[in-house]
């Protein structure tokens, strides 16, 4: 068997986009080998893929930091034994790892971020509000250079025999990611207690609430105790337990983090705010209606790409202006 090497670290959210790329690779080449180099975090996430799909996690923070680091990644995963290189990432240890292969006569080819039409998008002064090509596009056009072109088939993983809790017939599951990385990327959680508020009164209408923090965490814990049914979606076993509880929601309400990946994987409605991002960036979950995407249409927006940039007015309107009752609106739908 040909053996092909997937390289991305970063964000969960970012790995998270990988997943349906690598599960229509190995479901279309049944006949390649394929090896997921990530961090550890997201092993669950390749766990519920074919059996020609593998995974190896970098220490990136410990064995496999610096340059030494790198060889010894090299030797600890046997990179020399993969006959192709595809680096999703595209930084500078994957540079590294990418140009190693080049000199052993590997065939590599890496992502091409669209920096250009991004910072168009992004810029404060004559915006070009143009829809960039997804994650999963780009993804997909490393492994054609490599000679295997994929048809976007993907539709869900299967994490049910995780599940710890089942949901009953008539009862309505929503789950709840109010958190990001970012201030310009999350809404403002007195505005979040009201669509919290607003559901929780709902009949036979339960809230699972995402996050992992510590602060998070504790928020979380203040609104349980708040709300008598409203839950923390936490668990004690893991990533592959929150998953298999996001394939029983009805909706998923998500700021542009991990999460809304996370839902997008096991094919759970995904309802999202935007605030400093956007869409067009192309960061939106896979196979997600972008008419579920709740935004406000301003000049400023987006300011950046990944929501990292202070706000230009100081006052993120793009968040503090989105009513509760306009994101309601957008769940609506989705609830029984």
């Amino acid at each position: 068997m040909k053996k092909l090497l997937v390289i991305r670290f970063s964000a969960l959210g970012d790995i998270a986009m990988t997943v349906p790329v690598v599960h229509d690779l190995a479901v279309q080449y049944p006949e390649l080998d394929i090896t997921m180099l990530s961090r550890e975090m997201a092993r669950p996430l390749f766990e519920r893929m074919p059996e020609n799909v593998h995974f190896i996690a970098a220490d990136l923070k410990g064995r496999h930091k610096g340059l030494l680091g790198l060889c010894r990644l090299w030797r600890d995963a046997y990179l020399n034994d993969f006959d192709y290189i595809a680096d999703f990432h595209d930084v500078l240890r994957t540079w590294w790892l990418r140009t190693e292969g080049c000199l052993r006569r590997k065939k590599v080819a890496k992502i091409n971020k669209g920096r250009k039409g991004k910072k168009a998008l992004t810029r404060q002064k004559n915006k070009v509000f143009v829809q960039q090509a997804t994650s999963f596009e780009r993804y997909a056009k490393v492994l054609e250079q490599l000679g295997f072109p994929i048809k976007p088939e993907f539709t869900k993983l299967d994490y049910s025999a995780f599940c710890e809790t089942q949901k009953g017939t008539n009862e309505t599951w929503v789950g709840i990611a109010p958190f990001a990385k970012h201030p310009a990327k999350v809404y403002p959680l007195e505005k979040m207690e009201q669509v919290i508020k607003a559901l929780s009164e709902r009949e036979n209408t339960t809230i699972f609430l995402f996050g992992g923090g510590e602060g998070e965490k504790r928020q979380i814990a203040e609104l349980c105790a708040k709300y008598p049914n409203v839950k923390t979606a936490q668990s004690q076993q893991g990533l592959k337990v929150e998953l298999a509880l996001m394939d029983q929601l009805d909706v998923m309400l998500s700021m542009d983090s991990a999460n809304m990946h996370l839902a997008s994987l096991v094919g759970t409605k995904v309802v999202s705010v935007w605030g400093g991002t956007h869409p067009y960036a192309g960061f939106l979950g896979w196979r997600q209606n972008p008419h579920d995407c709740v935004q406000l249409e301003m000049s400023c927006r987006p300011c950046s790409v990944y929501g990292n940039k202070r706000c230009q007015r100081g006052d993120y309107m793009c968040m503090n202006g989105i009513t509760p009752e306009r994101i309601l609106k957008k769940l609506s739908p989705y609830l029984k």
